[in-house]
């Protein structure tokens, strides 16, 4: 992010769900892309209708970037294992704090002069999600996109020469073709090999943690 000026204000929204591509995601951002003058907005986009899976509360994160200040601020004591240990546990209850909250929370200590918002929008009948995050982008005026992406043949090896339809492609390359900002799209590479990052005009870029 060299280059930037320093008292440009920007707002970089990261696509948060509970799921590993997405602290993936949020990881990278904390420990790659965010500046401390930006508005970080952490969008969850529910499907009200979603099946609720009990297994789901056992769900672990992967570890926050060690490199930024939740390693080191005096408010992240037993905070070491990432998200997971900020007390999300899918289903809640015992004083565990829900799964977004947990996420500002990280931000906050990894990001202290960051301004962190949460947004929630829930999937209507007959929409899709990329849309929906597409059009929130807009309203918000964002200006980086950041979304975890699953490693799949297509984005591996043909990368996303497809089309602008949502037919065939999943939520993240979507994001990528159609968003009017840039968007990144982030893969974890490996416990410590770094993500393997696309956007628009760069497929496959091997960033190094």
């Amino acid at each position: 992010m060299e280059g930037v000026a320093a008292h440009q204000k920007r707002k970089v929204m990261v696509v948060a769900d509970p799921t590993r591509e997405s602290a993936a995601a949020l990881e990278y951002a904390l420990s790659h892309a965010i500046l401390e003058t930006d508005t970080i907005i952490l969008l969850h986009v529910e499907n009200p209708n979603a099946w609720k899976n009990p297994i789901g509360s056992l769900f672990k994160w992967p570890s926050l970037p060690s490199s930024s200040k939740v390693a080191s601020s005096p408010s992240s004591e037993g905070l070491g294992n990432g998200a997971a240990s900020l007390g999300y546990a899918g289903g809640g209850g015992g004083g565990e704090m829900e799964f977004l909250e947990a996420l500002k929370r990280a931000c906050e200590i990894a990001q202290p002069k960051s301004s962190v918002q949460t947004e929630r929008v829930a999937i209507m009948d007959g929409k899709d999600k990329a849309p929906i995050i597409l059009s929130h982008c807009a309203t918000l005026g964002i200006d980086l996109l950041i979304v975890g992406q699953k490693r799949t043949l297509s984005n591996a090896i043909l990368g996303h020469k497809r089309s602008g339809s949502l037919r065939g492609l999943d939520t993240a390359e979507y994001l990528i073709e159609n968003s009017k900002c840039t968007c990144v799209g982030v893969q974890r590479k490996g416990q410590n090999a770094g993500y393997i990052l696309n956007t628009k005009t760069q497929k496959n870029f091997w960033l190094l943690a």
